[in-house]
């Protein structure tokens, strides 16, 4: 249930769990869903059940296993903090993480008031990057929600953007990830969407990476803005080493 990943902000997946239900506009044309259908018809057994909710505990232990430290996305096919994910499963998972202290886990959530709520059973581990999805302005609150964690490192996944974020409050906030919609019925990406994020993360002083224009053919649109690839990570990556050269130090790139 891991695998090296093509996702450029990271460096492997775990998936302890897969399989979804769609709650906002970001979920239109969700990618896992597509995969995991996919993979069904390949006859893969992890995707016995297509992209229903299903809990991988075979798959629980795995990161233990792996010796060289990396960057883990955790859930690329799934939401940790879906509601029908028990706690126990959860803790499990967080419990996983928290001995595998020589990687870096990065759990990425839309579901921000589930997170919210368990906040208090969790004991966050140094080691684990938590993040929300925002698509739009009227899912600006999942930042607040991930504000009010316990997380040691927030970050923001701004993908796929829908649609301008202005006067966006990075107080608290270590990382943001923009990116455009890839695949069929990608929905179009401003780029004055962009650059005026980029700026309030240039203000703010936050890291940020800009992982791709998207579209259907996303590899022809690629990933320069204004000239340049945008690969900032928060600082506790350069230290940690992951991700190679790509961790530059905030400053560095903002020279480049």
């Amino acid at each position: 249930m891991s695998t090296k990943s093509a996702i450029e902000w990271t460096e492997s997946t775990w998936n302890p769990l897969t399989g979804c239900t769609k709650i906002s506009p970001g979920c239109q044309h969700c990618y896992a869903e597509r995969m995991a259908k996919r993979l069904q018809a390949m006859g893969q057994p992890n995707y016995a059940n297509g992209f229903r909710l299903t809990l991988h505990e075979h798959a629980l232990a795995a990161p233990l296993g792996w010796k060289k430290p990396q960057m883990i996305f955790v859930n690329s096919m799934s939401d940790l903090f879906h509601r029908d994910v028990p706690l126990d499963f959860v803790l499990q998972v967080f419990n996983v993480m928290r001995q595998a202290h020589w990687h870096t886990f990065q759990v990425l959530t839309k579901r921000s008031e589930r997170l919210l709520a368990l906040d208090d059973a969790i004991d966050w581990p140094t080691n684990v990057w938590m993040g929300v999805s925002v698509e739009r302005q009227d899912y600006a609150f999942r930042i607040n929600d991930l504000r009010a964690t316990h997380a040691r490192v927030r970050f923001l996944s701004l993908e796929p953007l829908l649609g301008p974020l202005p006067a966006l409050n990075l107080a608290g906030i270590d990382w943001v990830i923009l990116g455009g919609e890839s695949g069929p019925g990608a929905r179009p990406l401003d780029p004055a969407w962009v650059t005026d994020v980029r700026d309030q993360c240039l203000s703010a002083g936050v890291p940020f990476f800009f992982k791709q224009w998207g579209g259907v053919r996303k590899k022809r649109a690629g990933r320069l803005l204004e000239g340049r690839t945008w690969d900032e990570m928060p600082l506790s990556a350069s230290s940690a080493g992951h991700l190679g050269m790509r961790c530059e130090l905030v400053v560095a790139s903002r020279d480049a």
